[in-house]
């Protein structure tokens, strides 16, 4: 079976580049592209050349004043994906939730799933999530997922245990329409226990081509060259034995990734798409900030991949998208869930005798404060 797939926020195409290549033993069962929305003209601009194809099927607009009678009349879809915005939940920024300007926009995903009653969906957020509100969000959010007539999955997925050359956490959501007779499993990261990807193989195997797409350097300037000499891969600005005159004038809080050195033995950390000056991900022995071709290879972008846009509107782009691979593992637990093929899962972790109405619980999935909350709004059911 092929599933029309139709995304929201859907940036510039970690999810639907994912998508796009996923591949399965049983070949009849695959993913294609059906209609995709995000508000910003650049990473609509990617996901049109890359996955789309100019095909007409990106509709660049707010999401809070798409009309959806206008994606009906592009495609039905079979299945969803929506990566709502993660600025109100995120551990970098103010946290501010479902009280912030971002917070809300996950309704429309909800909606989405009430107006075309996909048979599955896929949806991404920071970790963060799983903490906001006091945990209420999180909550919530399941409540009205299942309430739209569909089992769900939480995971707190490390994308380094699945093969991906960077240290990135996302909480993923996987729904079951009720009307599908299957079950969905976890895929587990013991298959991929043996490949770990370091920041050095992902960017030096094979070299990037001088002429590749996307490869610009940075122009660094003499001071933040002689800072960078003093720290070694692995520190930052503070940790690092710089010399007083060299330091920055800091007060309160330190964040760690500012002037950080990439470890080259290890998986890159978590690509941001925003911030000034020394959050741009710095090179463990080149005096200088990684290209946005290199951020792409360790969001595992291959380098086929073109970015529309300025310089910064790229890094932006990047820093915002899910890792292609780690995505591509999902995408195939799914297929090969509906295919009925076996693969290796996550194992269950229930409460005795109970069972969350269609919530499984995984290892690393929901917190206890989570779960005692989940079990005052969800109505127990035998397993």
């Amino acid at each position: 079976m092929k599933f029309r797939m139709g995304e929201l926020f859907c940036g510039p195409g970690g999810i639907g580049y994912a998508a796009k290549t996923t591949r399965i033993e049983n070949s009849k069962f695959s993913i294609v592209h059906a209609w995709a929305n995000d508000y910003d003209k650049d990473t609509c601009a990617t996901f049109d050349r890359n996955i789309a194809g100019e095909s007409g099927t990106v509709i660049c607009q707010d999401i809070r004043k798409l009309n959806y009678s206008r994606l009906k009349k592009i495609s039905s879809i079979d299945a969803l994906a929506f990566g709502f915005p993660c600025n109100d939940f995120s551990v970098v920024g103010e946290q501010k939730g479902m009280d912030g300007v971002y917070g809300p926009l996950y309704s429309y995903g909800i909606k989405a799933l009430r107006e075309f009653q996909p048979k599955w969906f896929m949806a991404e957020n920071v970790g963060g999530l799983r903490n906001s509100n006091d945990g209420k969000a999180f909550s919530r959010i399941l409540q009205e997922m299942f309430k739209s007539g569909y089992s769900v999955y939480p995971h707190l997925y490390k994308f380094e245990k699945y093969g991906v050359p960077q240290a990135r956490h996302r909480i993923i959501i996987i729904g079951i329409h009720e009307n599908c007779d299957v079950i969905y499993r976890i895929p587990s990261s013991l298959p991929f226990q043996n490949s770990l990807r370091t920041a050095r193989m992902a960017i030096e195997q094979p070299p990037i081509p001088a002429d590749a797409p996307n490869h610009e350097y940075t122009r660094q300037s003499e001071r933040v060259v002689e800072r960078l000499k003093y720290i070694k891969p692995g520190e930052n600005a503070f940790t690092a034995d710089i010399p007083e005159s060299l330091q920055l004038n800091v007060r309160g809080a330190k964040i760690s990734q500012i002037y950080k050195r990439l470890d080259p033995e290890k998986p890159a950390y978590t690509i941001t798409g925003s911030g000034g000056g020394g959050t741009h991900v710095y090179h463990w022995s080149e005096n200088r900030a990684l290209t946005n071709r290199e951020r792409a290879r360790l969001q595992t972008f291959p380098d086929s991949f073109v970015f529309q846009g300025k310089k910064e509107s790229v890094r932006k782009q990047i820093g915002m998208a899910v890792p292609v691979d780690g995505v591509r593992v999902i995408f195939e637990s799914i297929l090969r869930t509906f295919a009925k093929l076996d693969y290796e899962t996550v194992d269950y972790r229930y409460k005795p005798h109970v069972r969350l109405n269609h919530i499984n619980l995984y290892n690393d999935s929901i917190s206890a404060g989570q779960l005692s909350v989940l079990e005052k709004e969800m109505e127990y059911v035998t397993p």
